[in-house]
């Protein structure tokens, strides 16, 4: 059976942002409320974990999934090379709706970037979706919390429906906005190309 917790969607509550992180650290997976639709939230540093999630979703192998981070500074950590542009999209538009796809450090999961030696990386603008990455303190899965090839859910309930019993935790921050999702820039090369246009334009 998933559990669900109601969180306040401008600030959560630390007990339940301290089970979630729990749940997390324990190689379980959390549904969570982003900018655009509810997200679905693994350890991206197990290869295990990620596996969970695309096998949840139902997710094709060569499809990467995004990462969310507490910082920019965690985004470094996981990024073999990051030009002084990125840096710069970094302090301008996180938190917020911007992944920057750049070159992998090695040693993260072959499945979480589909063979592409690249991984996008965030920092979330919704304080849910942030408060649950800097709580724990580890980079998080983030594809959309539906079946692959489905409608996004922009409710708990909506989690739900597609996942009850598979999802661990839902953390029920209330309806999200919807939209497009972020905008994805390619920053390996330069200046970036943008895979995918969402509310952030550059």
């Amino acid at each position: 059976m998933t559990a669900v917790i109601a969180v306040d969607p401008v600030t959560p509550a630390a007990d339940a942002l301290s089970e979630a992180a729990r749940v997390l650290a324990d190689g379980g997976t959390v549904a969570f409320p982003t900018e655009s639709f509810y997200g679905l939230g693994g350890d991206a540093r197990r290869a295990d974990v990620v596996a969970r999630v695309f096998a949840i979703k139902g997710r094709p192998d060569d499809r990467p999934v995004l990462v969310l981070v507490g910082s920019p500074e965690h985004a470094l950590a996981l990024a073999a090379s990051v030009p002084a542009g990125a840096r710069e999209l970094m302090a301008r538009h996180w938190p917020g709706a911007l992944t920057l796809v750049l070159v992998a450090r090695p040693g993260l999961p072959d499945l979480l970037m589909a063979g592409t030696g690249t991984v996008g990386i965030r920092v979330p603008g919704h304080p849910v979706a942030l408060a649950l990455v800097r709580a724990a303190g580890c980079p998080v899965t983030a594809p959309s919390a539906n079946p692959s090839g489905g409608a996004p859910p922009t409710t708990a309930a909506g989690v739900q429906r597609h996942f009850e019993g598979q999802v661990d935790l839902i953390l029920d921050g209330g309806p999200t906005a919807g939209g497009a999702g972020s905008t994805i820039a390619d920053c390996t090369t330069w200046p970036p190309r943008v895979l995918r246009q969402g509310p952030v334009r550059l």
